[in-house]
């Protein structure tokens, strides 16, 4: 056992009683199916080792002993699972999909039909009032299509609202690797499911950071695709002119996988059929080639450096130009010291697997930051959350206002645009208007991402850059039972919304792990609709570091469903 392993057993022991760090000595199933990747489980059912029915069973018994200390899986769907596996046993000789047999996971913002779409809200789950799916999302579809057996909704963030891991639904998810740390949010319980090896992969959503942010805390893997290459129609929004959704896996290649089959356009969501005659739709798996990282030049951007950072929901066009700076500044981030020590290591490994780092002080500096802040979106957030209602709401409301007359009560200030932090700036008040038609949404919108867009893609020509590389996160997981600058710790936080407003893909690696046994991500990020080549740098990290190792996990703590 490494040094580190021991670290972390240590943490683990201080949350324990030895009762609960008895292990049962691991079956040969487990041997199996720990870390098992979709190839060699597709490898499994090929030779006849194991069913269907036999694996989806397995994840199932391990959410049942893990889960009431993670709290990662809010809605387990057990009976929907093992129905599934049985169809899918009884057509071993069919004509299989790429994920045919995989037991995943979907963020409970994603529509199933039938089920509950919490949203992480307890608004939405209230008896008789509840927000049931009438059908799947198209991301969900999809991904049963290629032959996924969904065996439960994660846990998330109300209204995925947070850097932090509490919802008002079902409570607090904690880090696999030490419970009392955060996984960060928004996807928090995809990333504890799939790095505790309670579900082979996941979706998540990301606003902001919110898929990439977990996957740091957690040494998974997680994609954020180029916008509208995968459709958001059917998850429930945030800020829809942000939001986007992708796999989370422990390889790059299982991402790949999941990728390849969740991508493709939607009549319901406009921004997935705008994608180039060129743009790399899949598959990935001709990407990920052994030592891809030879060669390839890689910018590191001054700004998340410095740490100045992008406000949430930018600033639109009649906001004063001081009050767009303040804002900035009021967003400013440094880099932690742990975080920059790892960082400068990650970047020797990639210099060690044949990578060029380039270091300039014109790669992405602060007049970037200024540009992309100016995509302003926080105006057009309301028209996001009717447009979800009106197609992915129950019978009983399709619309804001009948939701608050069938139930009661509102719906969360900041997702129909009444947050009063949102609404104010500068002495403006923001007025919600729907986007379309909307004489102002090129100065909001459109023209600043048409220039931070340019900045960012001249900088790579220029330099000739194949990505630019950073730390998903500013600092480590903090300690969820000890207040944080004398408050309730509400991260880790990061410098990256600004993918979000321009659109640009990005994946987040295992970048090792900090002295104390919490995981370090690293993320690249690269050229619009050339997600291939973009999996294709983080493969080749990947296979050169072989950073990632599981969790040991508890049965035991002392923060069993803490709200």
């Amino acid at each position: 056992m490494s040094g580190r392993k021991i670290v972390f057993v240590g943490l683990a022991l201080l949350l324990a009683s030895p009762a609960a760090m008895a292990q049962t000595k691991p079956s040969a199933m487990d041997r199996d199916l720990i870390e098992v990747t979709v190839p060699q489980l597709q490898q499994f059912y090929a030779s006849r080792k194991y069913t269907v029915t036999q694996v989806t069973q397995w994840y199932l018994d391990r959410i049942a002993r893990y889960d009431g200390i993670y709290r990662a899986v809010e809605t387990v769907m057990a009976k929907e699972a093992l129905a599934r596996a049985t169809e899918e046993d009884a057509d071993r000789a069919g004509n299989h999909g790429p994920l045919w047999g995989v037991p995943i996971v979907i963020k409970a913002n994603t529509s199933i039909q039938g089920q509950v779409t919490t949203d992480g809200w307890a608004g939405f789950t209230l008896p008789g009032k509840e927000l049931i799916a009438p059908r799947d999302a198209q991301v969900v579809a999809k991904l049963k299509a290629a032959g996924a057996v969904i065996i439960g909704h994660t846990n998330m963030p109300d209204f995925a609202n947070s850097d932090g891991s509490r919802s008002s639904s079902f409570g607090r998810t904690g880090n696999a690797y030490d419970v009392r740390f955060s996984p960060g949010g928004s996807s928090s319980g995809t990333v504890t499911s799939v790095t505790a090896n309670m579900a082979m992969l996941g979706t998540g959503t990301d606003t902001a950071n919110s898929i990439r942010m977990p996957a740091a805390t957690s040494a998974v893997v997680g994609v954020f695709p180029t916008r509208g290459l995968v459709s958001i129609a059917g998850i429930a929004p945030l800020d829809w002119m942000l939001d986007n959704t992708g796999p989370i896996a422990r390889t790059v290649t299982d991402a790949a996988i999941a990728l390849s089959a969740m991508q493709g356009p939607d009549p319901l969501d406009p921004v997935s059929s705008t994608a180039p005659a060129d743009a790399q739709r899949g598959p990935y798996l001709p990407y990920l080639k052994p030592g891809s990282l030879k060669g390839k030049r890689i910018g590191v951007p001054v700004f998340i450096m410095k740490g100045t950072s992008t406000p949430f929901h930018g600033t639109p066009a009649n906001v004063p130009e001081w009050a767009a700076q303040k804002r900035i500044a009021d967003r400013f981030l440094p880099l932690e010291e742990p975080t920059y020590i790892a960082f400068k290591k990650n970047l020797d490994e990639l210099r060690a697997a044949g990578a060029t780092i380039v270091l300039d002080d014109s790669i992405l500096p602060d007049d970037f930051v200024a540009a992309v802040s100016r995509v302003g979106t926080y105006p057009y957030v309301r028209d996001g959350m009717q447009r979800f209602l009106k197609d992915f709401g129950p019978a009983q409301y399709h619309s804001i206002e009948e939701y608050m007359k069938v139930v009661g009560q509102p719906i969360g200030a900041n997702v129909i645009g009444e947050g009063v932090g949102s609404s104010h700036m500068g002495g403006v008040t923001l007025t919600q208007r729907p986007l379309d038609g909307d004489p102002e949404a090129e100065a909001n919108v459109y023209g600043p991402r048409r220039k931070a867009m340019a900045m960012y893609l001249e900088t790579m020509d220029r330099l000739k850059l194949d990505a630019y590389v950073y730390p998903p996160i500013q600092m480590p997981p903090p300690d969820e039972t000890l207040p944080q600058n004398g408050e309730v710790s509400d991260g880790p936080h990061s410098d990256t919304g600004w993918n979000n407003m321009l659109g640009v893909p990005a994946v987040v690696v295992s970048g090792g792990f900090y002295p104390g046994g919490l995981p370090v991500g690293l993320e690249f990020s690269g050229r619009p609709w050339h997600d291939g080549d973009l999996l294709g740098i983080a493969y080749g990290f990947e296979q050169a570091t072989h950073h990632r190792h599981p969790p040991v996990l508890v049965e035991q703590g002392l923060l069993t469903k803490t709200p």
